[in-house]
């Protein structure tokens, strides 16, 4: 089994990011909404702003407490909305439960949605209409590219927790010409015929042991993006023990997905401050 390597895929793609930027001179400011004291969430948002520092992106933080009001929120976004100097804007997930988290992320002028995430986004994204990937199908679609194979006519389970980010993740396998058929998590045992005849699975659940060896057949590549915490350790939805006999290609987490998100982020960052040229 060959190991994807997500740290050296997201290393060579931010070296070109950074002498894009030298080249064209010119300074993309990333704004990050960031609300309550998660740890998880700030480790991340540390994480781009130091990744996005050595590339010569900006990154301004816009910190909010647990108890923060909506409305004090939805007015940070409408000021980033109109700032001329902010290329891009993103809110932090998760948010605290009191929050309406799909009228935060609506909130965002599509044109500053550096996630892909926004309504409009995701339907331009579907019909072909929007040739800025959604960052995180974006990761893991490149991770899967990375096995350098022929993936013409190949066929992938997509093991998710919501049928609308099964939707955009399909439309990615569309790019590809890959045959997906969109598996959610609750339904994957009475669905595992359909897992184990796939050359493919691309994982996003968050739950570990999602994906073990009795759910791929020989040679499946396998893209881990799930992502949660055991025995205080991060780990992903892959049972990698148990695959590691069977698939012929595996994302590790932590190291596979995770660093080529952040890339993929900082990619459209500048590809927003381009379009405003």
């Amino acid at each position: 089994m060959e190991i994807l390597d997500g740290k050296k895929i997201a290393a060579k793609k931010l070296l070109l990011l950074k002498k894009n930027i030298q080249d064209n001179n010119v300074e993309p400011t990333l704004a990050v909404i960031l609300v309550g004291d998660d740890k998880a969430s700030r480790l991340y948002v540390k994480l781009k702003e130091e990744t996005a520092k050595e590339i010569g992106i900006e990154l301004r933080k816009y910190l909010f407490a647990k108890n923060a009001e909506q409305e004090e929120i939805l007015a940070c976004i409408d000021f980033l909305n109109n700032d001329l100097g902010t290329d891009g804007i993103i809110v932090q997930l998760p948010l605290p439960e009191e929050l309406d988290t799909d009228m935060i992320i609506g909130a965002i002028d599509p044109r500053k949605d550096v996630d892909g995430f926004h309504e409009d986004n995701i339907v331009a994204f579907i019909d072909h209409e929007e040739e800025m990937w959604p960052v995180f199908p974006h990761a893991l679609m490149i991770l899967l590219e990375s096995a350098a194979m022929d993936l013409t006519g190949k066929t992938a389970s997509l093991i998710v927790n919501s049928q609308k980010f099964g939707s955009v993740l399909a439309a990615a396998c569309d790019r590809y010409n890959i045959m997906s058929h969109i598996i959610i998590y609750q339904q994957r045992k009475c669905q595992q015929a359909q897992i184990l005849a796939s050359d493919i699975i691309i994982t996003a659940c968050g739950v570990p042991g999602t994906v073990t060896g009795s759910y791929i057949k020989k040679n499946a590549i396998i893209i881990d993006g799930g992502i949660s915490t055991q025995n205080n350790k991060t780990v992903g939805d892959v049972d990698v023990t148990s695959v590691t006999e069977k698939a012929s290609y595996l994302s590790l987490v932590p190291g596979g997905v995770g660093p080529v998100t952040i890339a993929c982020l900082l990619e459209n960052v500048l590809a927003l401050n381009k379009r405003k040229q």
